[in-house]
């Protein structure tokens, strides 16, 4: 089965596809922040020994904050430079600037040369828009022209091709609608296109038709892989751009975190070393349970943080490693045997 006759290119349940990619970032910290408390609180309750007697003869308290306090301290320092090596690739002299300037002009007008409006739309969502509904109008075209002149063998190939670049296409033009940058939806939209299988196909049908194509439907078929082989590119570019806005929102959120965690540490270390401020019980649950797993969910909020942004970064890069027609996954193809 081809990966067009999927619901998607990124089908792996939804609870998880969920979690990795779809949930916003500040609402899976949130999430996880409840998981791990209590996670950590039902661990405690279910120990045979009571905490308090642990927690006055070891004292875990002054080495666990102490390592949660460097560790928030090593994992800001870090982002904070990956981010600044990530953004120092937009510095450069004037030169650089102007060549980078002409360089997307020049890509801009050569999908012009290939699309319905004369001026391509600015946003990145209109503009992948664009390039896919272009290629959905290049496989009406090919279709059409199969229709007249190709044997009823290969025109059937050619159906089968055309008629899933066209459902894909549909598919991935509705997700892009009313898309804005800066959220998941248009890279999700970009990922659940599968261009570079489709260019593959395509040039595939040309070398195996040669002698049964005519003129017109070999043009229709180049026309065809040539808007599939702008969507690539584009999708790359808007991916990188997609990449560094992550990686600012999430150097912002570590440093908006990471004083409040050092701070809860840092209390932590100061107040929290006598179990018997915190006498009683609750739900059968020793009260400096509650205190002690709580300081701790607080101050690895940093961590979450990074935790949530880094899954759907890699994630994605995974499935965008390869551009053009080199398919990396066995998910990303269909099985061509007896072709």
């Amino acid at each position: 089965m081809s990966d067009d006759e999927t619901p998607g290119r990124i089908s792996a349940g939804p609870v998880r596809t969920w979690v990795l990619l779809d949930a916003e970032r500040r609402t899976l910290v949130v999430l996880l922040l409840v998981a791990v408390y209590v996670a950590l609180v039902a661990v405690v309750a279910a120990w045979p020994n009571p905490v308090r007697p642990i927690l006055a003869t070891y004292d875990p308290v002054p080495p666990l904050f102490q390592a949660l306090a460097t560790g928030v301290i090593t994992a800001v320092t870090l982002v904070v430079t990956i981010n600044q090596l990530v953004l120092s690739q937009e510095l450069g002299a004037i030169g650089d600037q102007r060549g980078r300037m002409q360089e997307s002009m020049q890509f801009r007008r050569d999908v012009e040369e290939r699309t319905e409006p004369a001026v391509a739309p600015p946003t990145p969502a209109a503009f992948l828009q664009e390039l896919v509904e272009a290629s959905c109008a290049a496989a009406e075209r090919l279709a059409d022209e199969a229709d007249q002149e190709v044997d009823a063998e290969f025109r059937d190939r050619i159906d089968e091709y055309t008629d899933t670049l066209v459902e894909n296409a549909d598919e991935v033009t509705d997700s892009l609608d009313d898309a804005q940058f800066g959220t998941f939806e248009v890279i999700k939209a970009a990922l659940d296109y599968n261009y570079s299988y489709k260019i593959y196909q395509g040039r595939n049908l040309r070398e195996q038709g040669r002698d049964v194509l005519d003129e017109d439907t070999i043009a229709a078929l180049d026309d065809l892989v040539e808007v599939l082989q702008f969507f690539g590119p584009a999708r790359e570019h808007f991916k990188t751009l997609y990449f560094q806005w992550e990686l600012t929102n999430l150097s912002r959120g570590m440093i908006y975190t990471a004083l409040p965690a050092l701070v809860v540490a840092a209390g932590s270390l100061l107040l929290l070393g006598d179990p018997a401020q915190f006498p009683g019980t609750t739900l059968g649950i020793e009260n400096v349970t509650f205190v002690l797993v709580g300081a701790v969910v607080l101050a690895i909020v940093p961590f979450l943080l990074l935790l949530s942004y880094m899954l759907r970064i890699s994630v994605v890069a995974k499935r965008t490693l390869a551009m053009g027609p080199f398919v990396l996954r066995q998910a990303d193809r269909i099985d061509d045997e007896g072709e």
